[in-house]
């Protein structure tokens, strides 16, 4: 492990802090029972070498990337889990729990050390997110779109000067949002209206921006517009715009069925004067810099839906033991432990799916495929799992008592954003198709 990468690790664990309270698990059934995640153990990466190549399970990590997962896992037990249960009735995220995450490394896992990040992999940020999406999948969102589409379009199309301007924040304290998505711009987002007309050196943005996560919080917008409204999709460009630049103005919340404390909302712009140095990247790239953001974003979402389902599960497969009907657990009833055996098979399923994607992306290998292929799967089986806990816990998973009830509306996003379920579908033939 490189002197970068083990700092990095260090950095994550060393911030740990020591929960706000703690209450008995008869008590409080939103905090972590002591048999949670005993379903799925890791374990360092062995040194199984054969003609120069390192052969390993894909449930197996690196000594960083082990360390790094179990300090989120502490993180996200101690600091996360306390909270859940009031942001979700609140609808908010707390403030002092996302400046946690800027404290922990969270927000700029793969940014080098120059620009204040903890300097580690893509493979990293994946493990983050699905741990924190354990515990609470509104705090993964906020980590998955800040380290997969924010910091991930900086360093990959940003100029040297944007860079040095917005990374070290990102990393430290300032929350950025992507506005893409419009009123009659969804999955089709060539059918985007909002416009950047150049004046001088200078462009002026007119149009409305939906379902903008993070809107609430973000101090900066990477907007798509189409600057060359005759050129169609070919003319829409990416344009870095400060959130107290006049005429840009974030509207009220969405009130959601699910991942409430992660704000949702929509974002006009007035003559919203955004200077030429401003643009990210090339004029008229912005909607292919944005599907390749989205590639690889799918396989964060997909983590998200596989921890928010090993949540659930981890949550639930105790209770099942502890309650007894004629005498004996549920659990021991063969009826139930068939279901409960099918469930654990498809979230085993899920997470190598996920793994597969995230490797094949770390490796610069193709991942198209691969990326939606695992957040189509995952996003299904974590709607499969909420439902099925809910169904063993009987009246008590009905209740907001326990977080199952959340993380049964929390899943359903997983079918709608990054690319619905269908448009993964559609991706994966048209992969299919052009191998045959």
């Amino acid at each position: 492990m490189s002197a970068m990468a083990a700092g990095g690790a260090l950095a994550l664990l060393k911030c740990c802090r020591k929960p706000r309270w703690n209450m008995p698990l008869c008590i409080n059934h939103w905090m972590a029972h002591p048999c949670l995640s005993k379903s799925f153990k890791s374990e360092a990466l062995p040194h199984i070498v054969k003609e120069g190549l390192t052969c390993a399970p894909l449930q197996t990590f690196t000594e960083e990337e082990l360390m790094i997962k179990q300090s989120v896992k502490k993180f996200a037990k101690e600091q996360v889990a306390p909270l859940v249960q009031k942001m979700d009735a609140d609808a908010k995220l707390d403030h002092s729990l996302l400046q946690g995450l800027f404290e922990q490394g969270l927000m700029g896992i793969e940014l080098e050390a120059e620009y204040g990040g903890t300097g580690s992999s893509f493979f990293s940020t994946i493990l983050i997110v699905e741990e924190l999406a354990k515990v609470d999948p509104s705090v993964s969102l906020a980590c998955e779109l800040q380290n997969t589409f924010t910091n991930k379009m900086f360093t990959t199309y940003g100029t040297e000067e944007q860079k040095r301007t917005y990374l070290p924040r990102l990393a430290k304290d300032m929350m950025g949002a992507i506005c893409i998505s419009e009123p009659e711009a969804g999955s089709d987002a060539f059918s985007m209206k909002t416009r950047a007309e150049k004046q001088g050196d200078y462009y002026i943005i007119n149009g409305s921006k939906m379902w903008i996560s993070f809107a609430e919080q973000a101090e900066m917008f990477l907007v798509m517009a189409n600057a060359n409204p005759s050129a169609g999709y070919k003319g829409i460009t990416c344009f870095i715009v400060d959130r107290n630049t006049d005429g840009l103005h974030v509207g009220k919340k969405e009130d959601k069925l699910g991942i409430r404390a992660a704000s949702t909302c929509p974002v006009t712009f007035e003559n919203v004067k955004v200077p030429e140095r401003n643009i990210m990247g090339q004029i008229g790239q912005g909607y292919k810099y944005a599907i390749g953001m989205l590639n690889k974003g799918r396989i964060g979402i997909a983590a998200q839906m596989l921890g928010l389902a090993q949540g659930c599960f981890d949550h639930t497969i105790p209770y099942t033991k502890e309650r007894t009907q004629f005498g004996k657990s549920i659990f021991d009833f063969q009826g139930l432990q068939h279901q409960i055996a099918q469930v654990a098979i498809q979230i085993e399923a899920a997470r190598l799916l996920t793994y597969n994607a995230a490797r094949f992306a770390e490796t610069g290998k193709p991942f198209i495929k691969q990326a939606s292929m695992a957040k189509y799967y995952t996003a299904e089986v974590a709607a499969l799992t909420t439902s099925k806990c809910i169904e063993w816990m009987g009246g008590a998973g009905f209740t907001k008592d326990y977080p199952v009830e959340k993380y049964y509306r929390d899943c359903k996003i997983g079918t709608i954003y990054e690319g619905t379920s269908n448009i993964q579908l559609n991706t994966i033939a048209k992969c299919i198709a052009q191998e045959y």
